[in-house]
């Protein structure tokens, strides 16, 4: 495909509207995030589909809350309501009336469709597109209100490109779970790496620091986004090693296998030998 090509298909994606449809793959994901997540019903041999049943009021909030993650977090960060997120009623019947599906379709309809590999696939990518759009507009919209701070520019894109990874240890809150270990922070995902990524690529470009086309920049971290994820799939993280080599190098992990090496050194070895004695001074019995 000739460079032509790829600014004619990378300007289409770019100008794509994330409502309906990528919204609603998003609130598709979230919702079946809350409904197959760890709950006690779940931990004492129940079904995904008994949380909802007994609490349907804690699973509508949770999954309210993963739904307009990257709302509610961007509203923190700005210091603007929290609640600001849920001023559009349209999104939040959408997003209503998926979680009611998801948890309480006829036969559990929906869910065993949505958990279909090749389902899950189309809205897995449907996903990755609708979190380019969230991290390119985020970058625009940080550089605008905190010119020059490229940092809180980073956060922020990267909340809003992984905010449902952020929000889940409120959300296991919320339906009756804390586990502070849970918190992304300890041990990011794979996506939040993507994510961070991403930011800073877009916070380049913007910038001046590099000259790439914004529109195949823009595709690239698309296709970017698309390969993590189904990597992912087979449980590879495609960035470990390079996490690996940043940590040995630059975090101490030389130095550590250094005073390792030295300590077992200079422990004394034990060997058994044919002519080794005892204690009180007698040759032991292998002689």
């Amino acid at each position: 495909m000739d460079l032509d090509s790829l600014l004619i298909v990378g300007s289409a994606v770019k100008r794509l509207k994330m409502f309906p449809f990528f919204d609603f793959a998003h609130y598709i994901l979230m919702c079946l995030t809350v409904r197959d997540d760890y709950h006690p019903q779940i931990a004492s041999g129940g079904s995904s589909q008994a949380f909802s049943r007994v609490h349907p009021l804690s699973s509508w909030v949770g999954s309210m809350m993963m739904c307009f993650s990257g709302g509610i977090l961007g509203s923190f960060l700005l210091g603007e309501p929290l609640i600001a997120p849920f001023r559009n009623g349209r999104d939040v019947l959408l997003a209503t009336g998926i979680w009611y599906f998801i948890n309480y379709s006829p036969f559990d309809f929906l869910h065993k469709l949505c958990v279909f590999t090749p389902v899950t696939a189309v809205i897995c990518s449907l996903k990755e597109v609708h979190r380019a759009n969230k991290v390119y507009h985020a970058v625009l919209f940080a550089l605008k209100t905190f010119p020059g701070a490229y940092i809180l520019v980073a956060i922020y894109g990267v909340l809003k490109g992984s905010a449902a990874t952020h929000m889940r240890l409120f959300q296991r809150l919320v339906c009756g779970v804390w586990q502070p270990s849970s918190i992304e922070i300890l041990k990011p995902c794979v996506m939040t790496k993507a994510s961070t990524v991403a930011v800073i690529l877009f916070l380049l470009d913007f910038t001046g620091y590099v000259d790439i086309d914004e529109t195949l920049l823009y595709l690239a971290i698309v296709a970017f986004f698309l390969a993590v994820h189904f990597l992912t799939f087979f449980g590879v993280d495609p960035f470990a090693p390079f996490e690996n080599l940043f940590c040995s190098v630059f975090m101490g992990g030389i130095m550590d296998a250094v005073n390792r090496a030295r300590k077992q050194s200079s422990q004394p070895v034990e060997t058994s030998s044919k002519g080794r004695t005892t204690t009180n001074g007698r040759k032991s019995k292998e002689e």
